[in-house]
């Protein structure tokens, strides 16, 4: 199963160098897909990375591609966004925090959806301070992995 599944990503890769797509636009796209597929807000990250992938000239379906893998990954770094967010900003995010904002939104609809959205904008803060360099590494690395990509048909 592993093998098949590298036979068909190096397959892909090399489809889309024969259409004449460069090593660095492919990098490019799979790093801003994945590094834009993390942003901690739900909901937003297809339209971003359509966006960014018209913007930069990119091709638009691996960098929806890279996005929709990154999907887990975007689950699983919600909460350490939002926790270095509140850390950054003296805000505290403990599980008691949470059970405060749940009653707020019993309670305080308004309040609780301001409240919901400071954390969101200090957890989107958070992740633009690692965003640049690890699309930088991711980049880079990918760049490294292509140039390494054998032409011929294995």
């Amino acid at each position: 199963m592993r093998e098949w599944s590298r036979r068909r990503v190096r397959d892909a890769v090399r489809m889309l160098i024969r259409q004449g797509i460069t090593p660095e636009k492919i990098a490019m796209s799979i790093a801003l897909g994945v590094v834009l597929g993390t942003v901690p807000v739900l909901g937003i990250t297809t339209v971003l990375c359509a966006a960014a992938a018209v913007a930069f000239r990119l091709n638009v379906a691996a960098v929806q591609l890279a996005n929709w893998l990154a999907c887990p990954l975007q689950i699983v770094l919600l909460i350490p966004f939002f926790v270095m967010g509140g850390y950054l900003f003296g805000t505290s995010t403990s599980a008691q925090d949470a059970a405060v904002v749940v009653e707020l939104f019993r309670s305080d609809l308004f309040s609780a959806l301001g409240c919901a959205a400071e954390m969101t904008f200090y957890a989107v803060l958070a992740w633009l301070l690692i965003a640049l360099p690890v699309m930088f590494i991711l980049y880079r690395t990918l760049l490294f992995l292509l140039a390494r990509l054998p032409e011929g048909n294995e």
